[in-house]
């Protein structure tokens, strides 16, 4: 039997409900979605509560309706941090999202341009991961990657954060090694182009293993697959990795670290989701509520 996969990092508000389809076909029981930017930037605090809201009702209903568990992670995301008309305000309505069901930690928090201002919010959203007893799921920049996951490091370390409690996201190969041993969980986005592909993933770990290491697609409005974690497997499997170690990878690693936020279990994540019936037109996909909201979406 081929191993469950948990998705730790999809941006699903921005898929078709095709993929969902897919996505289930080939193993994706859980998908995490951590909150970040539309690809413009807001101009304020009313569209992020359109957009939290959105993350915990539709997409966690939509996900369902596929066999698909949806958890999320809630943060202003860094490239949005330096945004004065939001900033403030995010930050002050981030305590009320952090407790609603669902929600397993703090993300993507993280770093992007590297100015003090993204290190002032950095510190203040971990504090919030502390204060709610939440794991942190961070966004290392796309430029400078080596020196943004060394800051990441130096800011989580002066916090006093226990980085057993930390995904450090986007790695690649000139990354690994300074996070190998620090205990944070090593994510890596399996995304065309600009981050990882498949050969060069399955390289990494041939050679470094599948401890404290998880996979995503980052999939999102961009060029991007919501299937290459299970293409990464195929992957794996023909270059005669174990089911052991696919499954630590692509189940176990991810289930335990965000199983940290005491609001979820594996027991949960194998059990089927609950479905909703058929509307009366035949529509699949319905909004909840009963027969006056009903509808294709």
């Amino acid at each position: 039997m081929l191993t469950p996969i948990f998705e730790p990092h999809t941006h699903m508000v921005s898929r078709v409900t095709d993929d969902y389809e897919r996505m289930a076909a080939a193993g994706i029981r859980v998908v995490l979605e951590p909150a970040f930017w539309l690809g413009q930037p807001r101009t304020n605090v009313g569209s992020f509560i359109d957009y939290f809201d959105t993350l915990i009702g539709w997409e966690r209903y939509r996900a369902a309706q596929f066999g698909i568990h949806h958890v999320c992670t809630f943060a202003l995301n860094p490239r949005e941090a330096n945004d004065q008309r939001v900033r403030e305000e995010v930050l002050q309505l981030l305590p009320r999202y952090l407790e609603k069901g669902g929600v397993v930690g703090v993300g993507e928090l993280g770093l992007d341009e590297m100015t003090p201002t993204e290190d002032r919010v950095f510190e203040a959203q971990v504090e919030l991961a502390r204060q709610h007893r939440l794991p942190l799921l961070v966004h290392t920049p796309h430029r400078n990657k080596k020196q943004g996951f060394l800051r990441c490091l130096d800011l989580l370390r002066a916090a006093n954060f226990p980085l057993e409690r930390v995904l450090l996201d986007h790695g690649n190969e000139e990354t690994i090694e300074l996070t190998m041993g620090t205990g944070v969980l090593q994510g890596f986005s399996i995304y065309p182009n600009t981050k990882m592909d498949p050969p060069r993933m399955v390289a990494l770990l041939k050679k470094y293993g599948v401890e404290r290491i998880s996979i995503n697609s980052a999939c999102d409005w961009g060029i991007s697959d919501p299937l290459s974690v299970p293409k990464t497997v195929t992957l794996m499997q023909a270059a005669g990795f174990s089911a052991e170690a696919i499954h630590q990878l692509v189940w176990r690693n991810p289930v335990d670290f965000f199983a940290q936020s005491g609001r979820c279990s594996e027991t949960e994540w194998l059990t089927p989701t609950e479905k909703a019936p058929l509307s009366a037109t035949g529509t699949t996909v319905v909004r909840g509520g009963g027969p006056d909201s009903e509808g294709c979406c």
